[in-house]
């Protein structure tokens, strides 16, 4: 029988703050939080996120690295400073450049990805979301035909969009992707 989770023993902790995952060990909550972040956080991040103090994060995250370093899994956690994230081992690096059906960039693939959540965009606003290295990613994703380009008929920008290749590459079809629905005005 596995002693009682902190968070949940403590009213202002955890399992009041996040009721969803009030059923998750603590380690599994840092697991949770990690994965569904995608980027490196801190400590303090972690706590807050979570709804636990500090000295909690950090007892749950020391058990989940320790659990991730005596399994056989491809994924690990991985300290960068003071921040922390959950990521493929470095050792299948080479795995994952024979597996991934692309050699671009994980700003470029970003940008890619904004223009499919998008569906169609103009240029000039992925530009003004993704920054002025969105015209290097917009250039090595026409080169590679994964979007087209099409002139605005009023205005200088162009229309940016999926193309066929890029649904045969991801197996991703215009129906599996989100409506953006109408924008604000």
């Amino acid at each position: 029988m596995s002693s009682p989770d902190p968070a949940e023993a403590d009213p202002a902790g955890g399992a009041a703050a996040l009721p969803a995952m009030a059923g998750l060990s603590l380690p599994a909550r840092m697991e949770a939080i990690l994965y569904l972040k995608g980027r490196p956080l801190g400590l303090g991040e972690l706590a807050e996120i979570a709804g636990i103090d500090r000295e909690q994060a950090e007892v749950g995250l020391i058990t989940l690295m320790a659990d991730y370093a005596h399994r056989d899994t491809a994924l690990e956690i991985r300290q960068e400073g003071q921040t922390y994230s959950l990521q493929l081992r470095e050792s299948l690096g080479d795995l994952v450049q024979n597996l991934l059906p692309v050699d671009l960039s994980t700003a470029t693939l970003r940008t890619l990805a904004t223009i499919a959540l998008k569906r169609r965009i103009l240029q000039s606003e992925l530009v003004e979301l993704r920054g002025s290295g969105a015209y290097d990613h917009i250039k090595e994703l026409l080169a590679q035909n994964f979007i087209e380009r099409k002139r605005q008929s009023e205005g200088r920008s162009y229309w940016l969009s999926l193309s066929e290749k890029f649904h045969r590459t991801f197996a991703v079809q215009a129906d599996d992707l989100p409506n953006p629905g109408r924008r604000a005005a």
